[in-house]
């Protein structure tokens, strides 16, 4: 289940206010409106999406706004809460058999757990299923790469399309070097398209297909936990083994945080016994 991630579009307006601020605080409004110029975002723009369409073919680049969405969600994984459920799901494939595991795929809204536990009730070798669900992790990395590829290739082209646009506004500067007085402000201007390729890299695309290959890297985490809870599960493990097996997955903070929760539910079970 995903849930928008704030700190994405937060991240990037503190940036761009920073910016704002230190330039107006420097040299005031009339400071910031020099550094709007529309050729060199021009260059910059267009010579970055010039770039990714000799790079990316017409199906990668459609991908790319959902992959940008991607990185305004976040992964609303909570590992407590499926190892819970596969202790409940083999206490009662232990209880009833792994046919009645079909009974509890109706409140699992994760189609991977699904997957896992119909390969499970079908009698699969706990090495078959294994290899299935690993095959499909492997997948989903590259098609998160291939997808994250766009956004890591803009975060190298912007810099390099600012400096060809600084380049190309020295060139012009220096063949009109009759007017000194012109030197300063050409320069400023010809400076400005590395300014903006360096802020589009470092505070938009970069840290965009950083977020990206975290958000992948936790995906694939807890796609194993649930690879060793299927197998668990089909192997008939006791529940009280299967969850200390996947407590070991749990940071320190969440263990001693889970113990708390335990003791507190076992308190409030014996006070309802007696």
């Amino acid at each position: 289940m995903n849930k928008r991630d704030l700190f994405t579009p937060i991240g990037i307006t503190i940036g761009f206010l920073m910016i704002m601020f230190g330039i107006v605080s420097s040299g005031g409004m009339g400071g910031f409106v020099g550094f709007v110029q529309g050729s060199s975002a021009l260059i910059v723009l267009g010579g970055l999406l010039a770039a990714l369409l000799v790079n990316f073919n017409i199906k990668q680049m459609k991908t790319t706004k959902y992959v940008i969405q991607e990185a305004f969600k976040q992964n609303d994984h909570d590992l407590a809460d499926l190892i819970e459920l596969f202790e409940r799901l083999s206490e009662r494939a232990r209880r009833e058999g792994l046919l009645a595991l079909e009974n509890e795929l109706d409140e699992v809204d994760d189609p991977y757990i699904r997957k896992g536990i119909l390969l499970a009730i079908d009698g699969i070798e706990p090495e078959v299923i294994n290899d299935i669900m690993n095959a499909e992790i492997d997948a989903m990395e590259d098609r998160h790469y291939r997808g994250r590829l766009i956004i890591e290739k803009a975060g190298e082209y912007a810099p390099a399309w600012g400096m060809i646009g600084t380049l190309i506004g020295l060139i012009l500067m220096l063949q009109n070097l009759e007017d000194p007085t012109t030197l300063g402000p050409s320069m400023a201007v010809a400076l400005l398209t590395t300014f903006y390729g360096s802020v589009l890299a470092n505070l938009v695309f970069t840290p965009m297909s950083g977020k990206l290959e975290t958000k992948t890297n936790e995906e694939v985490f807890m796609k194993q936990v649930i690879i060793e809870g299927v197998i668990g599960v089909q192997s008939g493990q006791n529940p009280r083994i299967l969850k200390e097996k996947l407590s070991a997955f749990l940071s320190d903070k969440m263990k001693n945080k889970k113990v708390v929760e335990d003791e507190e539910s076992y308190t409030e079970e014996s006070l309802n016994e007696a």
